[in-house]
């Protein structure tokens, strides 16, 4: 059972969002909702704090958000308990004589019952624009409790008998097992696009060392006091990492957690998904991660593997990272609006310099554990990872979550390149 009220601190310091994503029951499992993500845009439309362009918006992400866990297999049921405004009256003053729930009746529920025609007029939109096949709204007449009761327990029993043949129809088990490995998906170049967005990273960029080191010292600087001014004013960042084997990510984040103190900043390596991880939506595992107002998270790996290794390999159906696209765009969307600075960055290498490095890693002791056999492997399927990012770039590249794509064949650009762009987007921030 997760019961919502009023968000406590550390939710406020997050997106809205976040409580929910965080409560989501896994696979197998069932999770009950009393107050969720409708409670708040209804009260503030009925309150008028709410305009109708943003309770238009609320419901057209509640609608999305509820797609998106239908198409990843949950079963949603919702049920709208209706009482007449007769009937509210009575309930509550029987509650009120009641010595025994006496204490469930309080200022806000007679403030509420003097708003029940401008609650019935929005709750009744709210059901209108959020009723769908695959998360349907039930009403019931709650006037009676006996009927109540049974009216949504028989549905329940109902759906979960449909849930449960539908899952049979499609072949599923009851256990959550490692998806297996379907055919890879074919690369897709961006239509009209001559070559790949990658082609326009210039790698021959250089820098003297000289150079690089006092650049360095002056930009670590500079991120290093943008950061406390963040926190201050409880401005959060984002960072993503991306890129190819051997690209230099884990040396360019060495340079940037350098900058920050360390109280305010958290590295966030992505590896393969836990049991855990893998019984839920794939976006759940980076939600639970998102850092509180004035932090700093950093994502060593990100969301996009399920546009990019979860592509190419075959780990995901077609119509699964297809979908993930504008699924990212919502979740980076919901960032920005919470006001967090949220910046990608894909570090790019030529093969030539990858397959030296790869190489260095071999010979040299302490870094042959760097190199695995899927590093290997993962270098044969270059093109389809070209076409993959080119596609990935596309169609995320958003106003308020920019990709950068960084030139790493020289090891000491690329972290500068990464320091000043961070620096510049939080200098904007602030």
């Amino acid at each position: 059972m997760n019961a919502f009220g009023p968000r406590s601190d550390e939710e406020r310091e997050r997106p809205p969002w976040w409580r929910f994503w965080r409560s989501l029951p896994p696979r197998g499992k069932i999770g009950i909702f009393l107050g969720s993500w409708y409670t708040v845009p209804i009260i503030g439309r009925v309150e008028g704090y709410l305009g109708k362009s943003a309770f238009q918006r609320d419901l057209d992400r509640i609608a999305f958000f509820e797609r998106m866990l239908a198409e990843d297999g949950a079963l949603l049921v919702k049920f709208w308990l209706h009482l007449s405004k007769k009937d509210q009256k009575k309930h509550l003053k029987r509650h009120e004589r009641d010595p025994r729930t006496r204490w469930r009746v309080t200022p806000i529920d007679w403030k509420a019952f003097r708003l029940y025609d401008r609650f019935a007029k929005w709750s009744e939109t709210a059901l209108l624009r959020t009723d769908a096949p695959h998360a349907p709204w039930v009403v019931v007449d709650a006037a009676d409790e006996n009927h109540r009761d049974l009216a949504v327990g028989r549905y329940l029993l109902e759906a979960l008998r449909r849930g449960a043949d539908a899952v049979k129809e499609k072949g599923g088990g009851g256990k959550i097992a490692r998806r297996a490995r379907s055919v890879p998906a074919a690369g897709r170049v961006v239509p009209g696009a001559e070559g790949s967005i990658l082609d326009t990273v210039d790698l021959a960029r250089r820098v003297t060392d000289d150079s690089y080191r006092k650049e360095l010292a002056k930009l670590q600087g500079r991120v290093g006091s943008l950061t406390r001014r963040a926190f201050q004013k409880k401005v959060s960042s984002v960072l993503v990492f991306e890129g190819w084997d051997a690209g230099g990510k884990g040396g360019t984040i060495r340079r940037l957690t350098e900058a920050i103190d360390p109280r305010l900043y958290r590295v966030v390596p992505i590896a393969a998904p836990t049991e855990e991880e893998r019984a839920q939506h794939y976006l759940w595992r980076f939600w639970r991660h998102l850092p509180r107002d004035g932090r700093v998270t950093i994502f060593d790996r990100s969301w996009y593997g399920r546009v990019l290794v979860e592509r190419v390999e075959g780990f995901a159906r077609p119509e699964e990272w297809e979908r993930a696209y504008l699924e990212i765009n919502d979740f980076e969307e919901q960032l920005a609006e919470h006001g967090a600075v949220v910046q990608k960055f894909w570090l790019h290498v030529s093969p030539e310099e990858q397959l030296r490095r790869f190489r260095e890693r071999q010979r040299i002791g302490f870094k042959k554990h760097k190199i695995t056999d899927e590093d290997w492997r993962n270098r044969k399927q270059r093109e389809a990872y070209v076409a993959a990012v080119s596609d990935m770039v596309a169609r995320t590249d958003t106003p308020s979550a920019r990709w950068t794509l960084v030139a790493a064949n020289d090891k000491k650009v690329a972290r500068l390149e990464v320091l000043a762009a961070y620096a510049a987007r939080l200098a904007e921030a602030l």
